[in-house]
């Protein structure tokens, strides 16, 4: 009876220590610059956004993997870049009308939950980079979205490996408001980099032809400490300056061409 208990004792101690290997509490970012658009999903054919880009974009140890979120008409945070799938309307339809239909490669279409949980397995090296989208519907439930993708991240014990983007300011003001720590990058150009270190946003992530045709722009980032992010880049010779100009981050569909980059 004794040797029996002991045993059950003995698989749940070795599941539960299997978990914690899983779950990856403390991650150490890689050392290059290199941000996969919507995950890693050009080079093997996987559908934008989806958990397999993510996973693949963990695998090649990307130092972040970008996904677009997106909520459902019942409240329902989905990964999704366009504002409609399958032809229905994002924000007017229910999230088990969206799921009836599979991405490409059979997934079903991803909770913002279960892209978090699957960034979190077996990661040791990757940030994940969240785009809020702004709504079309209105600036307050833009608010709401905010909010919502905030305290999922908090829930999940996902804080620390998170950086939040988006074109819409004043998500980006609501989520430092909810939290002072987060990071955070504007992917618009219409606001100075001291606006952004006024606002306490900590990254500009803008057009790659922004800081081409304003180069005062990285001077004036590195000055005051703000982060230097640029989308989106495939080609070579862009991979080169932004390179050549130190930049923090660099978004690409094709991360596994700028890898190659950096380890040479």
């Amino acid at each position: 009876m004794k040797a029996s208990v002991f045993l059950i004792i003995l698989i749940i101690s070795i599941g539960c220590s299997s978990a914690k290997k899983t779950v990856s509490n403390k991650i150490v970012f890689a050392k290059n610059s290199v941000i996969a658009h919507r995950g890693a999903w050009k080079k093997n054919g996987f559908p934008q956004n989806s958990i397999a880009s993510l996973k693949q974009a963990i695998a090649l140890k990307c130092t972040g993997s970008e996904f677009d979120v997106r909520m459902t008409a019942d409240d329902s945070l989905i990964i999704n870049h366009d504002p409609h799938f399958n032809n229905l309307i994002i924000e007017t339809t229910n999230y088990a009308d969206l799921a009836a239909f599979k991405l490409s490669n059979g997934e079903k279409l991803p909770t913002l939950r279960e892209y978090i949980l699957a960034g979190t397995e077996n990661n040791h090296s990757t940030r994940l980079v969240c785009e809020i989208k702004p709504s079309e519907i209105s600036k307050e439930r833009g608010q709401i979205v905010a909010t919502k993708v905030v305290g999922l991240f908090k829930e999940l014990k996902a804080q620390q490996i998170v950086t939040f983007i988006s074109f819409d300011y004043d998500i980006l003001k609501k989520i430092i408001e909810l939290n002072p720590t987060a990071k955070t990058q504007y992917l618009e150009d219409n606001k100075t980099i001291e606006q952004l270190k006024a606002d306490r946003i900590s990254g500009a992530d803008y057009f790659y032809w922004s800081y081409k045709d304003h180069p005062e722009l990285i001077e004036s980032a590195k000055k005051q400490q703000i982060t230097l992010n640029a989308w989106t880049i495939n080609e070579t010779a862009d991979m080169d300056w932004l390179i050549a100009h130190n930049f923090d981050f660099i978004t690409t569909d094709e991360p596994e061409m700028l890898l190659e980059k950096f380890k040479k």
